[in-house]
């Protein structure tokens, strides 16, 4: 499907001027393929996952405390990244949902983690659970924590780290999302500094990758950033990811979420 589509898109960009039409027809081929996105299948299999009993105390995650109480999943989402009082830290979906792999289900943190990000031909037990939870909070405005002392340093610190520039290349966050009219691969760029560009960025992860046929979490995408700025990739739900995701989420609070998405 994606070939032909793909065929058409370039022609129409051919016959209507490159520079004039390229977003217009872009945005066209983004609805097509989001009208027949599989994202649905993510979110039944990690509503599966959600209620199986795993682990050394063979139990579920119907208890896990995503901060609006034990269970409770509508609108927890959009309520992420936040301060967890028991864990003393502020912590995105998936540090929380690996935080109640180990004190519900009695699960390593390596054993949890021993594989967060899939391939091609097996998604990870992240993608499937961060596909169902984020779609419980659909329609919900994006309202991450920063009422807590913690809550505002990892805003600040994601601050810091966006325009932090580093590595063999000199690039930051910024490299890519501070400028306007940058593009990659004819796709825009947009200037997440921005609450207008981050607004529907935060409201649409996690996501599917109609590129590669896989869906994605947001700690992918952060990593995957690094990965690309020759930078050394951090570790799966550090502090320095969760700060970038607060930041980025605090700028585009407000935004009703409307995710799990469909990215190129």
């Amino acid at each position: 499907m994606r070939a032909p589509i793909l065929f058409l898109l370039l022609i129409s960009l051919a016959n209507g001027g490159f520079a004039q039409d390229v977003k217009k027809e872009i945005e066209k081929y983004q609805q097509m393929v989001a009208d027949s996105s599989p994202v649905e299948l993510f979110e039944l299999q990690g509503e599966i996952l959600w209620a199986k009993r795993q682990g050394p105390n063979n139990a579920s995650l119907e208890q896990c405390d995503l901060g609006l109480g034990a269970g409770v999943l509508k609108g927890a989402y959009a309520q992420l990244p936040r301060w967890f009082k028991d864990a003393d830290r502020v912590m995105d979906l998936e540090a929380r949902l690996l935080h109640c792999m180990g004190t519900l289900q009695g699960r390593s943190r390596e054993e949890a983690s021993k594989r967060v990000f899939g391939n091609e031909d097996q998604p990870s037990e992240m993608e499937y659970l961060s596909a169902f939870v984020a779609s419980q909070s659909r329609g919900a405005a994006m309202a991450p924590g920063q009422a807590h002392a913690k809550e505002r340093a990892a805003y600040a610190l994601g601050q810091k780290l966006f325009f932090f520039r580093a590595g063999p290349w000199d690039f930051s966050c910024a490299s890519c999302h501070g400028e306007e009219g940058k593009r990659i691969r004819m796709q825009e760029l947009p200037v997440l500094s921005s609450p207008a560009a981050a607004r529907p960025v935060v409201a649409t992860w996690p996501a599917y990758r109609v590129s590669n046929s896989q869906f994605k979490t947001m700690q992918w995408r952060i990593n995957d950033c690094f990965r690309q700025m020759r930078m050394p990739e951090p570790a799966y739900t550090s502090d320095l990811t969760i700060a970038i995701a607060t930041y980025l989420t605090v700028n585009g609070k407000g935004e009703p979420y409307r995710g799990p998405g469909t990215k190129r």
